[in-house]
């Protein structure tokens, strides 16, 4: 071997080596494939119990800088549109009226939020099962705007049959909350949903490689 055929043979082999220590640092990451699927039930079951269990606490939070007016972004409204895009009806209005209750356990159960949440998850389903919405960063902000003006709309009319207030001060209580409220929704929304909805489809194309691989 010349001097010319050592030093191209050198280089070819530098060129390799960052796609061999790649790979061989990669292998100490299990492929999801190559799990159980009981064992990926359990884990997609932990990343959805979490992610509720995080928007319950983000509800009780404020950050500086996540509010307007005293009023921060509805995390659970968030999770249930996030959740809904993706599956039927029954799934997404279950989902919503079980966030709903556990809304309802750490604030006030009367009025409740199991009303709104539980139509934000069947109208959210309805909307992908129709086409009517793109998958996309501007789509859910604006889904989730539309259903946060929806929930806190229902929460004021409860309040009103209740009788126990003066509608013209919950109506004026009310604007200030609902703009608040579904702009900072919106602006927060894709935070939730690009993560939840990457681990869902990645989850889902496991899923289907491991039936067609059996």
């Amino acid at each position: 071997m010349n001097i010319r055929e050592f030093w191209v043979y050198k280089r070819k082999q530098s060129s390799l080596s960052p796609y061999k220590s790649k790979s061989k640092k990669n292998s100490y990451i299990p492929n999801l494939i190559d799990w159980h699927p009981r064992v990926l039930q359990v884990l997609d079951w932990g990343v959805t119990f979490s992610t509720v269990v995080l928007s319950l606490l983000m509800l009780l939070t404020r950050f500086p800088g996540m509010d307007l007016l005293e009023i921060g972004p509805n995390w659970l409204l968030i999770w249930v549109v996030a959740w809904s895009i993706k599956r039927s009806a029954v799934e997404s209005t279950l989902a919503g009226i079980v966030l709903g209750l556990l809304q309802d356990a750490i604030t006030f159960p009367n009025p409740t939020h199991t009303l709104g949440l539980g139509l934000v998850g069947i109208i959210t389903s309805l909307f992908q099962k129709r086409r009517f919405i793109q998958e996309d960063f501007i789509s859910i902000a604006l889904i989730v705007f539309g259903m946060s003006v929806l929930t806190e709309t229902i929460f004021a009319f409860q309040f009103i049959f209740v009788g126990d207030r003066n509608p013209k001060e919950i109506w004026t209580h009310y604007q200030k909350i609902v703009l608040a409220s579904a702009i900072l929704s919106s602006l927060w929304a894709p935070v939730v949903y690009y993560p939840l909805n990457c681990w869902w489809q990645k989850l889902k194309s496991v899923q289907i490689a491991i039936s067609t691989k059996l």
